[in-house]
């Protein structure tokens, strides 16, 4: 599912990058390839997602995360394990 359909508190796996290379090379840089494990904390509609990944916070725009495909490992309350 694209990560556009996520809900908060979800912890999700990146599955693929269905953009170009500077997409995936830009996500690649903030810690997100395949089998990158991540916890959204606020959902984005509106506005941005920000996500939690190997501690840190990162905010994406709408046009990111339509084209970051995730499966849903389900709910959590801390960071992701690895």
């Amino acid at each position: 599912m694209p990560l556009a359909m996520a809900r908060s508190g979800e912890t999700l796996e990146l599955v693929n990058v269905r953009g170009g290379l500077g997409l995936q090379h830009r996500l690649a840089e903030m810690g997100l390839g395949p089998g990158s494990r991540f916890v959204v904390e606020t959902s984005g509609r509106p506005g941005p997602f920000v996500i939690r990944v190997k501690g840190s916070r990162l905010i994406l725009g709408h046009g990111m995360v339509t084209k970051v495909f995730v499966r849903s490992i389900g709910k959590t309350n801390g960071d992701p394990q690895p």
